[in-house]
């Protein structure tokens, strides 16, 4: 059987730490931010926790 690829879309939105969670950014921050507060945008960055429902199915497509 070929091997199985990994999604590239997938792999480019999350990352794997070093004990196995998977982190994602958050929505929002991507444009529009001029009319956004500094604190809004402050809190919309850095990394969270992918729930646990939508893990396995996001592990499968970074399996490489």
């Amino acid at each position: 059987m070929p091997k199985m690829k990994t999604h590239k879309g997938a792999k480019k939105r999350f990352k794997v730490t070093g004990s196995g969670k998977l982190q994602r950014r958050q929505r929002n921050k991507n444009h529009f931010n001029e009319k956004m507060t500094s604190r809004r945008k402050r809190r919309l960055s850095g990394e969270h926790e992918v729930t646990a429902a939508d893990a396995p199915r996001i592990k499968r497509l970074l399996s490489s």
